[in-house]
């Protein structure tokens, strides 16, 4: 029962979300209605940098321990960091299209999350291998995950090293900065998006120790019918 609580709260985050979004937030002075993509653009982003920071982490504590349970929660939280990363790479062209004039530039902001989106993609075709070895495969997957996740930083302080056209506040008519509402309406959206992580990923590692529990039961029963073969 508890398990489902995250789903269940997200069911009712979500609509509030839209609500802030679309209706409570104001409208940015500069760049209007296009600017609303905000409230899941960035919230999109930190759900990314959630999902590649713990699938790092947990790969760092398989290697040490060789849990295979701490693999599987690993390769659910990079499933989770590829999603929410598509979803940024899609809204982030689609909100600089009527704002810069193109889709994409070549700045380092959007060529590093290009990078770590094909990094963590790749980390999940690499588990997807049929007949490999898979505690090979384990080990291999998770030295990705942790050089992958040293993209993070690289993509949250671009904006400071490097000049380029992605923003880093937004005005509003009369001032300067990130207004009250829009904050608000942020946090709110954050906390739908998070809720959303937290529902998915515990669904995902449900299905991923399903997984450990069948393959058990085959290893096991491939090792009887070694000995039963033996036996006769």
């Amino acid at each position: 029962m508890l398990q489902r609580l995250p789903l269940a709260l997200a069911a009712i985050a979500l609509p509030l979300a839209l609500r802030q979004a679309f209706l409570v937030a104001p409208a940015e002075q500069k760049m209007g209605v296009v600017q609303r993509i905000f409230y899941f653009h960035v919230p999109s982003a930190m759900m990314a940098f959630l999902g590649v920071g713990l699938c790092a982490v947990l790969s760092a504590l398989y290697l040490w321990r060789r849990d295979r349970r701490l693999d599987v929660a690993a390769e659910a939280a990079a499933e989770l960091g590829v999603l929410f990363c598509t979803i940024v790479l899609i809204t982030g062209p689609l909100w600089a299209r009527p704002v810069w004039g193109v889709y994409w530039t070549g700045e380092v902001r959007l060529t590093s999350t290009l990078i770590l989106w094909l990094l963590f993609v790749g980390y999940l075709l690499l588990r997807g291998q049929a007949g490999a070895d898979r505690d090979a495969t384990a080990r291999f997957a998770a030295i990705v995950a942790i050089v992958g996740a040293l993209d993070v930083p690289i993509i949250y302080k671009s904006v400071e090293w490097w000049r380029g056209l992605h923003p880093k506040v937004l005005k509003v008519s009369g001032g300067g900065g990130l207004d009250p509402a829009m904050g608000r309406s942020l946090l709110v959206c954050s906390l739908a998006f998070l809720l959303l992580f937290a529902a998915l990923f515990l669904e995902r590692l449900r299905l991923g120790r399903l997984a450990l529990e069948v393959s058990a039961l085959e290893d096991r029963a491939a090792r009887i019918e070694e000995g039963g073969g033996a036996h006769a």
